[in-house]
């Protein structure tokens, strides 16, 4: 029934506004660059076709041009005489970076809020929202051609109330909006346009539209179906009504997890490696095809799997994944950090945005390949990326930056993609001198066929031992002279116009990326790492934790909007790899606190798994229930293995009667399909394992005798488990009082001693740390494995 219904009523919206609009909705995604075109400025003082503003809404905007200061520049080519922008909106009160790219358009543009539906009530017009975030390319250029075109926001201001929304400060109203789009064209993307009636509820929509009829070979530009969609909906009200309607039941249906009925086991784990594998590119890792993003092949997921059965396939499917990734064009091989997928299959040519959240998750990929393999390249690209974190994306306060964008400025004053990244032989020769420069080009794969936009991605397709072979001269004197070429590259790079930098401080994807530095300074043995976690999560504390109740966003020293499910699961997964890491209560202790919050606010006490808003959350026409991962983890898949981390810290069964509902919810039912839910796999198999509870105890005032045991420990691949470090007396009992396991433990004889426990029991206490090791080693193994 529910497929039935998504087709039907998709089918009669899609009949009537394709009949209508003379239009199959449009979304280019790749191929493109753009050009910022001057035009002649304007010194028009009001939005065109939308009247004046209200005295007190000039006063708001001149306080906040003095809050900017002089360095701020309005991003936007209509500008008058004296350097100040033609156009000012409301988006230019906002603190969203992406907004505020918007508030100098001629489009009279509100933010998402009542305001703006209650004008469209009184006014009796449409609504359109567009969502997006600020490094989206394709953003970019629908505002260069849309949204900065006169006549088009004329159009808009005179017929339409227009909505700008940040999907990464509001990511309920993307999905919302966005599983509209999805119904109806079978595919989505940014920037996101819908049409609304003033009840909030969707008609119509599609991603990107060029301007004009013609442009891009369309029949109909984006203006000619602003004109016909506004017709429509004066002249057929009532059907414009049930359109609404019946999307709005669809997005209901399909923000609803179906609920499943029994526990999953072994053999859905082995269901989803076998399809991972039959996808596989041969040649290129990943899954075959383009695009290619990190995440559509989860390796931590394929890691615990090779470990739980020793399948050497599944471990060759990560390992060349990886391989290819860090020597593709994806990876910045000059300044470190991934960007955000490859337009091809080879990982050569990306999408040049960098976000927080895919660096977050590659550190920890790269770092469990370090330990899975022992390969040194992928401890070599772990400490890149972090290093790049600390460089260009940690905040004064030690909090991390969203994103940078995929567009710079070239030096003719034209903004395009890649240019920052991309380099030409000559250049490389100009900074490098003749010498260095053949062997960094030859390593690089720079010869005299560019392969974008008639400039160089640096990528390595063969590796050191090949090229120092091919050049005659020995790997390590290859290594010195790239790593030492890396540098000049980069401290050149850096006269370039930057990329953009999305500066506002988001609590979820922090709570990624403090788990990659508490987890890589654990393993790796580096307490910088450690520190930087430390001081990420305290900000986030210090200005993102109100009243007991966590926000989404920091920025202009303002948070703002109560936190989403995917906030209170990555930082509480964050609190717990610091504990881990820090050995530090307090991190566990508010870890369980925040948990109480979910449980009480967010939580499906029916079915099990959480919602993404909490009970206090604005009204909207949906409440999504997230099923499925993606770019980012869902906060169901996060919270799930928070759930069982909890109850092996505690011993309190509630938190694995909890997990094991939403497990069943999630992964429980007959047509489940894992591959939606790779994350959640990697709960299900620590609920699957026995998890190991390690008590490392060291003598009182003597924390430090505890290493040669954490050395043994970061040379075991042992994701499901608990850690506790402490030294007797008062610090031993500080922990117990929240980890049971931990209760009349001691270091014997004066000497540091391990518990290797399982579900309470405990092996004999290791004073060795070669027996400890080996107790470590033990693995539980999957049954019924399938080839």
């Amino acid at each position: 029934m529910r497929g039935y219904i998504t087709r039907t009523a998709c089918r009669k919206i899609l009949v009537l506004f394709t009949a209508a609009v003379g239009v199959i909705i449009m979304s280019i995604s790749f191929g493109w660059t753009f050009s910022h075109k001057s035009t002649r400025p304007t010194v028009t003082e009001n939005l065109p076709g939308a009247g004046e503003f209200e005295a007190a809404l000039l006063k708001e905007f001149e306080k906040m041009r003095q809050f900017r200061g002089k360095e701020y520049r309005p991003r936007t080519k209509h500008m008058r005489p004296d350097g100040w922008a033609s156009y000012t909106n409301r988006l230019f009160l906002e603190s969203s970076p992406y907004l505020i790219q918007h508030a100098h358009n001629p489009v009279n543009w509100y933010s998402w809020g009542d305001e703006a539906f209650e004008t469209a009530r009184k006014l009796n017009r449409p609504v359109l929202i567009s969502v997006g975030y600020s490094t989206c390319h394709w953003c970019h250029v629908m505002e260069e051609e849309s949204y900065e075109d006169e006549e088009i926001a004329k159009y808009l201001n005179q017929n339409y109330i227009a909505v700008k929304v940040d999907r990464e400060e509001r990511p309920d109203v993307d999905a919302i909006y966005m599983s509209a789009v999805q119904a109806l064209t079978g595919r989505g993307g940014w920037p996101l346009n819908v049409w609304l009636t003033p009840d909030r509820k969707p008609f119509y929509g599609g991603t990107y539209f060029p301007a004009r009829d013609g442009d891009r070979g369309v029949s109909n530009g984006f203006l000619t179906i602003l004109k016909r969609i506004n017709e429509i909906y004066h002249t057929q009200p009532t059907r414009v009504e049930e359109a609404g309607q019946n999307l709005t039941d669809v997005i209901r249906q399909r923000l609803s997890a179906q609920a499943g009925d029994r526990l999953p086991v072994a053999d859905i784990m082995h269901q989803a490696t076998k399809q991972y594998k039959q996808a596989f590119d041969k040649v290129y890792g990943g899954i075959a095809g383009a695009p290619k993003f990190p995440s559509s092949l989860p390796v931590r997921f394929l890691f615990r799997y090779h470990r739980r059965t020793q399948d050497q396939k599944t471990l060759h499917i990560a390992r060349l994944t990886l391989e290819k990734m860090a020597a593709g064009g994806i990876y910045d091989q000059v300044g470190g950090g991934f960007h955000r997928y490859s337009t091809d299959k080879q990982w050569l040519v990306p999408h040049f945005e960098k976000m927080l959240y895919d660096n977050a998750l590659l550190i920890m990929d790269y770092l469990e390949g370090y330990q899975v393999t022992g390969d040194n390249d992928f401890k070599r690209i772990t400490k890149e990326v972090l290093g790049y974190v600390k460089r260009e994306m940690t905040a004064p306060g030690g909090a991390f930056y969203s994103a940078t964008d995929a567009d710079s400025l070239t030096p003719n004053g034209h903004r395009e993609e890649g240019y920052f990244f991309t380099w030409t032989p000559e250049e490389l020769e100009k900074v490098l001198g003749q010498k260095r420069a053949e062997i960094v080009k030859t390593y690089y794969a720079v010869d005299n066929s560019p392969n974008f936009e008639g400039r160089h991605i640096l990528h390595t397709p063969r590796t050191a031992v090949k090229v120092a072979d091919e050049l005659n001269i020995s790997e390590n004197h290859l290594r010195a002279v790239i790593e030492e070429s890396k540098t000049l590259l980069y401290q050149w790079r850096n006269r370039r116009p930057r990329p953009l930098r999305d500066e506002k401080i988001l609590t979820a994807w922090n709570g990624l990326m403090i788990s990659a530095h508490a987890r890589a300074g654990l393993i790796l043995g580096d307490s910088q790492y450690i520190d930087r976690a430390a001081k990420a999560a305290d900000f986030i504390l210090a200005k993102l934790f109100i009243n007991n109740r966590l926000y989404r966003s920091y920025k202009d020293n303002q948070a703002r909007h109560l936190a989403y499910l995917d906030d209170y699961a990555f930082f509480s997964a964050a609190l717990l790899d610091l504990y881990e890491a820090t050995h530090d209560i307090q991190w566990l202790a508010k870890a369980i606190e925040l948990d109480e919050i979910l449980e009480k606010d967010y939580e499906d006490k029916k079915t099990g798994g959480f919602f993404m808003t909490s009970k206090n959350h604005e009204d909207l026409i949906a409440r999504e229930k997230p099923s499925h991962d993606g770019a980012e983890p869902s906060g169901n898949s996060i919270a799930v293995l928070n759930l069982l981390r909890l109850g092996e810290f505690t011993s309190k069964d509630n938190y694995r009667i909890r997990a094991e509902k939403a497990l069943t919810s999630f992964l429980g039912g007959t047509t489940t399909n894992p591959l939606a839910l790779a994350e959640m796999m990697l709960a299900l198999d620590f609920y699957l394992d026995n998890p190991k509870e390690i008590v490392i105890v060291a003598p009182k005032g003597k924390p430090d005798e505890a290493d040669p045991f954490l050395r043994e420990f970061r040379k075991q691949f042992l994701p499901n488990r608990i850690l506790t470090v402490a030294a007797e007396g008062k610090d031993i009992k500080s922990h117990a009082r929240l980890i049971p396991v931990a209760r009349s433990k001691f270091a014997i004889n004066g000497k540091t001693t391990a518990y290797v426990c399982t579900k309470g029991t405990c092996k004999l206490p290791a004073k060795d740390p070669k027996l400890f090791a080996q107790q470590l080693r033990e693995v539980v193994q999957l049954q019924d494995i399938i080839n």
